[in-house]
């Protein structure tokens, strides 16, 4: 037999459709027809199935781009944000109350955005190496600021003046030939994008940049473009898909866009493509969005049930519709994200089905997909130690050659700045302390997430777990009548759950860390809104509030008074929760520090092989790591359901953002290898005290919150580039090095 004999008329697989998309309709029908029997006022009409055609057009546009990033290897998480703002963008300047532009003018300016935010997230991943994650979360979050910013939490609409203009509204509308005009602009985006990523030279590149991107680059391929370009693609998926939606509305809410990043990412997995890169077609992630929004339509719509009301003596039997809590949709969407990353490498890249099926005929199997390392990993922890970077020996060279350096400088500068701008506020000790207070929950996260960011993870979710625990303590204080201590261990034991969870699917199942954290960003988010049915909660035990109270007034309610003096002036600013934070961080510190777990924790970061080498159990060490962050964020919310005597289901929004950037502007490196105590305190310092300046009543003028969130998100890009170019790539010690070659060759010269 010739070698390779029964392998020479294997045909390469399609590029367009599969076995994966035709198992994806079959579910699809199975879950049509189940919900058409659970609700059929609503599933059982061509009215319910059209407009699940419609609204899956959006996404599924959206996915088409998403699908050319994930084959690409990277991740877009700004789709969901650059959607809204679009719509938003669109309404401002169309709306007649607002700019009143014309709709041409205003349809270019958002195609110009679009352009602009892809662009820019091209070039920060590429050009400028921040990680693909970090560069996309931190667009989505300065988005979805302008959005808040821009429509002042308030809807825009403009059904008046866009019967001046047919042409355009009418894409949100049905045609003559009874479909709305969506679904047809959503096929021809997916047919024009399945034959470029499937039958073009685009296409070809894609693949080859994400299924090995050194090899591309060998190839000629110029990889760089070829991921600026995904990324064009995407945002301008999602600035069509924006201005689709603001055709159809006439209008637009600030909560346009919101997890829409998630649905979309959610949908492509599932679709088949695979977050380690080089596989991914067009068609399945369509039928992906097909399946997800008809998941959340199932969700969200509920299943009709009958109620007996009893009215006096009678029993009256009415209709009703069972829905799900509120919440319940993101935990779901969330669930689904995570699962559908899991799916890929242990279902579809060992071939489970088509395997099975072989053993079923007495064929033999086929060969599992080779299964790469960790997707979106970034390059490990270079550039020279502290000592390295010293710029002399003296005692401030060597201080100013630390990491931590920075952030210790900002901090103390800042705090001269609101010196000079307010000191009759400034100065005020009840007023320093107060702004101490909003410090304690941003400190109290970051040390928790400079242990995961130092052994080379990321937690994303560390904002939600706050959400979840304080959620969680409030259920049991205000529904369940529980005492205080009840209350605080089922908060911090809700918070340590989703932190093991996420070290789990990370450390267990081997997904990226970002992956996991976002998954349970949503999840965690979602509970806690379930919890508490999405109201606010109030009205507990004062032994529970004691916990976010001053020292002075804890000593007061056992009945103990401190006689006049300095020791009752600072009991009656200082608060037990600035106390318990130092008293953490302190701990944190001397383990980070010098112990041998501290010594691991960078090890593992720096370079997670050699450390394995030198037998260290990695995986145990990220595991301890990504449970300390979720429980350091179960004590911030905890402590922020008593401080604030109230839970509101939007606590600890923006949080991950400002915590990520306290650690990287405290000398941490986002791929791993450093951190310290000190460096992340000080960080935490510098973004509370930055909030503190931008709402400082200056002259009658403050910032919005909203703008200060976007300025943030754009503090945390340049510390993320501090970190590369400063620090990993030490520039200056580069150019200091060449100012020193030519200073000794002039002295050579003249000499």
């Amino acid at each position: 037999m010739e070698p390779h004999a029964t392998t020479r008329h294997e045909r390469a697989p399609s590029q367009l459709i599969g076995g994966w998309e035709a198992g994806l309709m079959g579910l699809l029908v199975l879950l049509y027809l189940g919900g058409a029997i659970v609700n059929p006022a609503f599933f059982g009409s061509a009215e319910a199935f059209h407009a699940l055609l419609r609204d899956t057009s959006r996404v599924a546009i959206i996915a088409v781009g998403m699908t050319f990033v994930i084959v690409n290897k990277d991740l877009d998480l700004s789709v969901g944000s650059t959607y809204g703002l679009v719509a938003v963008v669109f309404a401002r300047l169309f709306a007649s109350n607002v700019l009143d532009l014309n709709v041409l003018t205003a349809i270019i300016l958002c195609m110009t955005l679009g352009v602009v935010i892809g662009l820019a997230n091209g070039l920060l991943v590429t050009v400028l190496k921040v990680p693909a994650f970090i560069a996309t979360l931190t667009v989505l979050f300065i988005g979805r600021g302008f959005v808040l910013a821009l429509t002042h939490g308030q809807a825009i609409y403009y059904p008046g003046k866009a019967k001046d203009y047919p042409l355009f509204f009418h894409l949100g509308e049905t045609n003559v030939f009874g479909f709305n005009n969506q679904i047809a602009i959503f096929a021809v985006v997916a047919v024009i994008g399945a034959f470029v990523l499937g039958k073009t030279r685009w296409g070809y590149e894609t693949f080859a940049t994400g299924g090995n991107e050194q090899a591309a680059v060998y190839a000629g391929i110029p990889t760089n473009w070829v991921r600026i370009r995904a990324y064009l693609i995407s945002s301008l998926g999602a600035t069509l898909a924006g201005l689709m939606s603001a055709a159809q509305d006439k209008g637009v809410t600030p909560l346009y866009g919101v997890s829409g990043e998630l649905t979309v990412i959610a949908a492509v997995i599932i679709g088949g493509a695979s977050i380690l890169g080089g596989r991914g077609r067009v068609a399945g992630s369509c039928l992906g969005a097909l399946l997800v929004v008809l998941l959340d339509k199932v969700l969200r719509e509920g299943w009709p049930i009958t109620r007996t009301v009893k009215i006096g003596d009678e029993e009256i039997t009415v209709n009703a519709i069972f829905s799900l809590p509120v919440g319940a949709v993101p935990v779901f969407l969330g669930l689904l994200l995570v699962i559908a990353v899991l799916i890929e490498p242990h279902l579809i890249r060992r071939q489970v089905a088509t395997r099975f099926w072989a053993w079923l005929r007495g064929k033999p199997p086929p060969p599992a997909y080779e299964i790469g390392g960790v997707a979106l990993e970034g390059v490990q922890t270079k550039g020279a130690m502290a000592t390295d970077t010293a710029m002399s020996t003296t005692t401030f060279g060597r201080f100013l050659g630390r990491r931590d350096s920075l952030a210790i400088i900002l901090a103390v500068l800042l705090w001269l700045t609101g010196v000079a701008l307010r000191p009759d506020y400034w100065w005020n000790l009840s007023n320093s302390f107060a702004i101490l207070l909003n410090y304690t929950e941003l400190a109290l996260i970051a040390i928790g997430l400079t242990y995961v960011i130092a052994a080379g993870d990321i937690d994303l979710s560390v904002g939600s777990v706050l959400a979840l625990a304080g959620s969680t303590a409030a259920y049991f204080l205000k529904v369940l009548g529980a005492d205080p201590f009840t209350a605080i261990a089922m908060g911090l034991l809700a918070g340590m759950a989703a932190g093991f969870v996420n070290a789990v699917v990370t450390v267990g199942f081997k997904l990226p860390a970002f992956i996991a954290t976002l998954g349970m960003y949503y999840i965690a988010r979602g509970l806690a809104a379930w919890f508490v049915a999405g109201q606010q909660l109030a009205g507990w035990p004062e032994g529970y509030n004691l916990l976010g109270r001053k020292v002075n007034d804890i000593l007061l309610h056992f009945r103990i008074s401190l006689p006049p003096g300095i020791l009752r002036t600072v009991a009656e600013v200082v608060s037990v929760q600035t106390i318990w934070m130092f008293f953490v961080a302190l701990m944190a510190g001397v383990v980070l520090a010098y112990m041998p777990f501290g010594h691991k924790i960078r090890a593992t970061g720096g370079n997670i092989r050699a450390a394995a080498y030198a037998g260290i159990n990695t995986d145990q060490v990220r595991f301890i790591a990504l449970m300390l962050a979720a429980l350091c964020a179960a004590m911030a919310g905890i402590i922020n359901a008593a401080y604030f005597r109230s839970f509101n289901p939007v606590a600890g929004q923006f949080r991950e953002l400002d915590a990520i950037a306290s650690v990287i502007i405290g000398g941490g490196s986002i791929f791993g290898g450093y951190g310290t105590m000190i460096g992340a305190l000080a960080g935490a310092a510098v973004i509370t005290l930055v909030r503190a300046l931008m709402q400082l009543n200056v002259q009658g003028f403050s910032m919005p919150q909203h703008w200060i969130n976007v300025f943030i998100g754009l503090i945390l890009i340049v510390a993320v580039l501090i970190d590369i170019w400063v620090r990993q790539a030490n520039i200056f010690g580069h150019l200091l090095a060449r100012l020193a070659r030519v200073r000794r060759g002039k002295e050579i010269a003249h000499g």
